[in-house]
């Protein structure tokens, strides 16, 4: 059976699960943690337990099965879950059939010490096993506990259609890829996701063009590193299948983006080395691929660059910025940036912030270093920058990416952009926000307008993490 048709079959069945509410369903509570890949895997969850009759629930209190999503990129995201565990342990005491489960990085990171040093959960389960789920709960069901955190290198869930939770019927996420074989030092991502392996293109476009169909009028393509997306090919580059085509990045984004005119197309995360000038001359091409770029540098020092094994340079990062900026010259960039990596020295982290006055990024994630188990930084640095002296030079990021955002919002005033209405503004139901091609976030009168329509919104006056803007007409 084609993975095309076995959507629209669980398609069907969606009708199926709100029925099942009715009659008075298992019910699954589930949390996320962490990255956006993370939220959505907790769809593919919902899916496939929703065809065993579970139906999901925002309140924890009338759950059966407690599930948490997590990530173990930063401890304090590690101890946030531990907290939310204990919680959940306390409520199970006064409803000892309730079921807990975590699932995702943390989940495979840790495994067996979760069921059997800590007994904080009844399942385990990795970012690949999710199709095992409902045979772990008839496990629990029977008194065992239960684990599965297998990595496989051909799961992709391509067959599944997300169940979309917290939904606005606006915008939704689409996984084209799982895993990473970049092997950053800092990073735990390649050990709890495993390798990469790449969708099938047509079963991206078919879900597209089903969330198109639905009234959805923006995807977001998710990947730990998008730009190495390939279908049809080995990683030696030889061709798979001489009878289908290759298809990389640049043209699974051409595809996306020929499914309709007004379904806008974002992508998330790009990595510096793999970027190619195809990528950006198709997202110029296409008026609906939105301009904007997340472009991760983590440290703007070469030196550091190698000892993170990043696989570029300042020079190199630099020169795929200009290139950015050379095919699209309204493209607004945002970037992840680490404070105070192993032996950084205040010359390096001097280079950081010079680079960040050059690029002049729209936004950024920013944090401290913090050092994870069997990576390996752990193994081969000493984490040996002072937790002060991390936090001072964290503040000085921060201090100017904010005058960064704050003067990239000033250049807007005055300039007037397409904006797909999302929602209610979170100040006031009598204002709307959505997201301009460049991810700006604007708010702007309610009015007639409704949610997931395109406006013409002239930027009047701003902070530096919102414009607010004036509706001049509607599209």
């Amino acid at each position: 059976m084609s993975s095309n048709k076995v959507l629209d079959e669980q398609r069907q069945g969606e009708a199926t699960m709100l029925d099942t509410i009715e009659k008075g369903a298992k019910k699954l509570y589930l949390e996320s943690y962490g990255c956006q890949m993370n939220f959505s895997d907790s769809e593919i969850v919902a899916s496939i337990l929703s065809e065993r009759g579970y139906a999901t629930t925002r309140n924890a209190e009338e759950a059966d099965l407690v599930l948490l999503n997590t990530c173990s990129i930063r401890d304090n995201a590690e101890q946030k879950v531990r907290n939310r565990l204990t919680h959940f342990n306390a409520a199970k005491r006064k409803k000892p059939d309730l079921m807990i489960g975590v699932l995702g990085c943390m989940a495979e990171r840790l495994k067996s010490k979760l069921l059997e040093e800590e007994k904080l959960v009844d399942i385990v389960v990795g970012p690949d096993a999710y199709r095992d789920l409902p045979a772990l709960i008839e496990e629990v069901s029977d008194g065992r506990k239960a684990v599965n955190v297998l990595l496989s290198r051909e799961e992709t869930y391509a067959d599944i259609s997300p169940v979309r939770l917290n939904s606005n019927g606006v915008t939704a996420f689409i996984s084209i890829m799982r895993g990473c074989d970049n092997m950053c030092s800092f990073c735990v991502v390649p050990f709890t996701r495993g390798r990469e392996r790449s969708r099938d293109p047509e079963s991206i476009v078919h879900e597209a063009r089903y969330l198109h169909q639905e009234g959805y009028r923006e995807v977001t393509l998710l990947g730990q590193n998008v730009d190495s997306y390939r279908w049809n090919v080995s990683k030696k580059g030889d061709v798979i299948d001489p009878d289908k085509e290759v298809v990389n990045f640049a043209g699974l984004l051409e595809k996306v983006a020929q499914v309709a005119p007004d379904l806008r197309v974002r992508f998330s995360t790009s990595h510096p080395k793999d970027m190619t000038d195809e990528v950006l001359q198709t997202m110029a091409r296409y008026e609906n691929i939105c301009k904007y770029i997340h472009l991760p540098v983590q440290s703007g020092n070469t030196d550091v660059l190698k000892r993170m094994n990043r696989g570029y340079s300042r020079e190199w990062y630099l020169q795929r910025i200009d290139a950015i900026r050379r095919y699209m010259p309204d493209c607004a960039i945002s970037t992840d940036v680490i404070a105070g990596f192993c032996g950084e020295t205040d010359d390096e982290h001097a280079d950081t912030l010079s680079l960040m006055e050059e690029v002049q990024y729209e936004f950024a994630y920013m944090f401290k270093y913090s050092e994870r188990p069997k990576t390996l930084a752990e193994r081969k640095y000493q984490d040996d920058v002072a937790e002060e002296l991390k936090q001072r030079r964290l503040s000085e990021i921060i201090e100017l990416q904010n005058k960064s955002s704050l003067r990239r919002n000033k250049a807007a005033l005055g300039k007037t952009f397409e904006v797909l209405v999302e929602g209610l503004s979170k100040k006031s139901d009598e204002k709307l926000y959505g997201r301009n091609s460049q991810n700006a976030v604007m708010v702007f009168d309610r009015g007639d307008i409704e949610i997931g329509s395109y406006v013409m919104v002239k930027a009047v006056d701003c902070t530096s993490a919102t414009l607010i803007g004036e509706v001049i007409s509607k599209k």
